[in-house]
């Protein structure tokens, strides 16, 4: 007996439709000129005002009627309601995303480039960073792991999370990530009081997370004086195949359109056959409502190509957040994505929870330049530098060329006063700036 069907078409595209496929895939990190206006009014009055604009908007747009953090003894009370096997599964991936996060924090070295100068990296953590829990139509307790864990693992101290309506799963997961406080706040507001501290929220020197639109675009605004991870926008899901299994790509496809009404699911393949079984699983496994058969249908398709190798350029020309492929061998290619997923057996949500590696990504074409956050994310990795006098003196022809070569006198001078002090003790400075004032005076 037939399947029913939804009635939801998904596309299918030629590789040489050079207009709709360029709408599918050149797509940058789309900017909403109001909302950024209200965002704007938002974290301005947030950083004039402080508590009191924060609990106003709180009231307003979080419906809030409880205090602004949840205290240590709520998160033990709340700890006892979650389900015991939502407990373990919180607790293995937590344990899962510590192991990998803790092969991502750099190392320390110490390099002799020449005799007598000497370069070390030094690894600090971040003093205090704000992870941010989206709070929508369910908890979403994995990304508060996901961006709590690496901090703690990074050596990160204090570790502030906001939430909109953070239910008992939440609470356990702070408590399992380490987080240091825990506030019920969302939205545009919740970033600006990250950003800028309150009486009660604290400053933080790094915001992660993902959020809605008002949080990507206050994250945007506040990034002039607080860092951030990236751009958080919707979900994106790119499948390069010629021979997986058609119920499973699917299956695939919608569980990253079931994110986001604007989320994009994509198969790219050179196969013509899988695209039709494709096609007709989607159309099978469509559910009854929600924001997949928006998704599907408006931001969706299926990507004929003329070879794999054309399915691989147009994944790349994507940069999409989580790629699944076939074999190793594409995936060795597949260099712009978030993350890149192997095999029939790798189904892209096993890494939304339980694989360990993180599923805070870049979206947007942002792959391009970075992969998803790691404990990385949460250290200041800079350098301490000591030159000896015999080291100096090695270098000293090298940067004093260089410094007169750029016009810089004063540069010159700061080294050469140490190679012949005396010589330089001269009234007014070197004979190099002095040359440089009465070309300046002419």
């Amino acid at each position: 007996m037939p399947r029913p069907t939804s009635g939801v078409t998904v596309r299918i595209i030629g590789s040489r439709e050079r207009a709709p496929i360029a709408a599918l895939l050149d797509r940058g990190a789309r900017r909403d000129a109001g909302l950024d206006r209200r965002v704007a009014r938002i974290v301005s009055r947030v950083r004039r005002e402080g508590d009191r604009a924060l609990l106003a908007y709180a009231r307003q747009f979080d419906r809030l009627t409880q205090p602004m953090e949840v205290t240590a003894d709520e998160i033990r009370a709340a700890a006892r309601e979650v389900p015991r096997d939502v407990r373990e599964a919180i607790a293995a991936a937590a344990r899962h995303i510590r192991r990998v996060a803790a092969r991502q924090v750099p190392g320390t070295w110490s390099i002799e480039p020449v005799r007598g100068v000497r370069i070390a990296q030094r690894v600090l953590p971040l003093d205090r960073v704000g992870c941010y829990v989206p709070g929508g139509r369910y908890p979403l307790p994995s990304s508060l792991l996901m961006t709590a864990i690496p901090a703690r693992v990074a050596g990160v101290p204090d570790v502030v999370a906001v939430c909109p309506r953070p239910d008992a799963t939440i609470m356990f997961a702070a408590r399992e990530a380490g987080v240091s406080r825990l506030f019920r706040l969302g939205g545009a507001h919740a970033v600006a009081a990250l950003a800028y501290g309150t009486a009660t929220v604290p400053r933080v020197d790094k915001i992660v997370g993902p959020g809605n639109a008002y949080v990507a675009s206050a994250k945007a605004l506040v990034s002039f004086d607080c860092a951030i991870d990236f751009h958080a926008g919707p979900s994106e899901i790119a499948i390069v195949s010629a021979k997986g299994r058609p119920a499973w790509i699917a299956a695939d496809l919608l569980a990253q359109a079931e994110h986001d009404p604007d989320a994009r699911a994509i198969l790219f393949t050179p196969s013509r056959a899988l695209a039709d079984a494709v096609a007709r699983e989607l159309r099978a496994q469509m559910p009854e409502s929600g924001p997949a058969r928006h998704a599907t249908a408006h931001n969706g398709a299926i990507v004929l190509t003329r070879s794999m190798d054309e399915a691989i350029d147009l994944c790349q020309r994507m940069a999409p957040e989580h790629v699944v492929c076939d074999t190793a061998a594409i995936a060795r290619r597949l260099t712009h994505s978030g993350t890149v997923f192997v095999g029939n057996h790798s189904a892209q949500a096993s890494g939304d929870y339980a694989t360990g590696s993180n599923h805070v990504l870049p979206t947007s074409g942002a792959a391009r330049a970075r992969g998803g956050l790691s404990a990385a994310d949460f250290v200041r990795v800079s350098t301490v530098q000591r030159l000896t006098p015999a080291g100096l003196r090695r270098i000293a022809p090298t940067a004093l060329s260089l410094a007169r070569a750029e016009g810089l006198s004063a540069h010159a001078a700061s080294i050469a006063i140490r190679i012949h002090p005396t010589a330089h003790r001269t009234r007014g400075g070197s004979p190099g700036m002095k040359r440089n004032q009465r070309k300046a005076r002419r």
